[in-house]
């Protein structure tokens, strides 16, 4: 039997199987057709239902009508649980399972279940199915009830080859609000992709995106109200972070290059070849001291930088938005003055940013009142606060030493707390973070969305379809997290604050279940 999907089910499918009974086709001949269609369908023995489709005379789908009714029956007089109603979803948990949480290919996800003789294992049949299942899913999420929920957005593009795929993300809990897949990123893109999320009870709070022009367009005409936080990574660490790489690579290089030139004064012989080559060492060696020099000017200038992006000072205070900027603008000045035209047009790009780029400390002023109403003890408030912060420089680490030192300063902070709080500590720290956590200044979430996606984008050589996003997105918004500060949690039990019960898997089975009835009756 083809595969049902929304555009091929037939009027006699919706409606019911419309037949002439036949006298020839006795009792016992019909129980005879049903009883052998569900021995094949339990023992995936391909080619028997045609077979009797055939000898009978009779249509595929009165087999499986037959068949169905007959495992009904068994339920109701011998009380036996439904065998094949039990194991006729393994097949698809199969293909979901291998396809989204192993990340497989669809050739290796054929060549997995083939193995282990789980049918159906075609690579065509696992395709379609795959895609039938995202075509009843939706792309954007709804809020409960008419609910209006309000939470930061975090926009950002993906791409698939040159095709864009804009991803909206909430902030806290992760969850994928929206994914599209689009012909352009323009404004008018990312305009209907925010109406839409409207249109469903979604609103931002403010928004969190880097400098696109499609983005930025976008949120003057649609999103005028809401403030808008500059990607502080892609503001800075993106730009600058760069440079530091590239002048430490050439500050050693042109160190070898000292090393090996006076290496080659030992060679030399002639009077004219040794002065020759105490010049050249010359050169080199004062071409090496200025990469040093730039690299570690540079390097300064960049971690002070870096330094005005923390939301408290090493007290745990919060900080000074205006005092902050006014240290990035010297901070930048000083760049200019290294000299360097690629360095100098880096710099203008980031103080392109300003404007936006400290709007999160406004929010983090209305948190901090938030929590000073709160009447926990102002220098325990403040070891959280700076105990957070580390937290977070915990997560950005990429270094094991960086880590373990961010890991270290946290544990001293919260060591102090459990002393004054006891048995209230938990609860306290659980409050703050929780109301610290609405303090976002990078939409480097969406990264790790990326990150997710791209796997798929790539066993599929780059050939998504919404439908395959879709699936993307039920997957990722009802899986558990097994680490991190989510764990043991969904983002959908986090954004609604609802406890999910079922599975990823039962669960997109009893959408698919309630937009096409027919489906599980169907399937062989």
């Amino acid at each position: 039997m083809p595969l049902p999907t929304s555009n091929n089910i037939t009027d006699s499918q919706k409606i019911g199987i419309k037949f002439m009974r036949r006298p020839d086709l006795t009792s016992s001949k019909r129980l005879y057709i049903a009883a052998t269609a569900l021995l094949a369908m339990l023992n995936n023995h391909w080619g028997t239902i045609s077979g009797m489709a055939k000898q009978f005379d009779v249509s595929r789908t009165f087999i499986y009508m037959l068949a169905s009714t007959l495992t009904e029956m068994d339920s109701v007089l011998f009380g036996t649980t439904d065998q094949y109603a039990e194991s006729k979803f393994v097949a698809f948990q199969y293909m979901l399972s291998l396809r989204l949480e192993g990340r497989c290919s669809i050739q290796a996800a054929s060549t997995i279940m083939n193995r282990f003789q789980i049918s159906p294992n075609a690579t065509g049949s696992i395709s379609q199915y795959l895609t039938y299942f995202g075509s009843l899913l939706p792309n954007t999420l709804s809020s409960n009830d008419d609910e209006t929920k309000i939470v930061v957005f975090l926009s950002d593009e993906i791409f698939s080859k040159n095709t864009p795929i804009l991803v909206t993300v909430d902030a806290d809990s992760s969850a994928i609000l929206r994914i599209e897949l689009t012909n352009s990123r323009k404004a008018e893109e990312w305009k209907h992709h925010w109406q839409c999320l409207e249109e469903n009870g979604i609103y931002a709070a403010y928004l969190v995106c880097d400098e696109g022009t499609g983005l930025c367009a976008a949120k003057k005409e649609a999103l005028p109200e809401i403030v808008r936080q500059s990607d502080t990574y892609h503001a800075i660490a993106h730009v600058l972070g760069l440079w530091v790489e590239r002048l430490g690579k050439a500050a050693y290089g042109a160190i070898e290059f000292e090393e090996k030139c006076y290496k080659n004064l030992d060679s030399a012989r002639s009077e004219r070849v040794i002065n020759k080559r105490i010049d050249q060492f010359e050169m080199a060696e004062k071409a090496a001291n200025e990469a040093i020099l730039l690299y570690d000017s540079f390097q300064f200038l960049y971690s002070c930088l870096l330094e005005q992006l923390r939301v408290f000072d090493v007290n745990g205070t919060l900080r000074n938005r205006e005092d902050a900027e006014e240290n990035i603008k010297i901070g930048l000045d000083l760049i200019e003055t290294l000299g360097k035209k690629n360095l100098t047009a880096a710099a203008n790009k980031v103080r392109r940013t300003l404007p936006e780029l400290f709007n999160y400390f406004d929010v983090a002023k209305e948190v901090m009142r938030k929590l000073d109403q709160q009447g926990i003890d102002q220098n325990v408030l403040c070891a959280l606060c700076l105990a957070w912060q580390w937290n977070k420089d915990k997560i950005k680490a990429k270094k094991a030493s960086r880590r373990q030192q961010c890991i270290q300063n946290e544990y001293n902070c919260l060591e102090f707390t459990i002393g004054h709080l006891q048995e209230e500590y938990e609860n306290v720290k659980e409050q703050v973070y929780e109301e610290l956590d609405q303090i976002v200044q990078s939409s480097a979430l969406v990264e790790c969305i990326n990150s997710i996606i791209r796997p798929y984008l790539d066993n599929s050589r780059n050939q998504i379809t919404q439908e395959t996003l879709n699936l993307i997105m039920f997957y990722h918004n009802h899986r558990r997290y097994i680490a991190g500060k989510r764990k043991e949690k969904t983002p959908m039990e986090i954004l609604t604050g609802k406890k999910q019960d079922k599975d990823w898997t039962e669960l997109l089975f009893e959408i698919v279940d309630q937009k096409d009835p027919s489906f599980f009756d169907f399937i062989q």
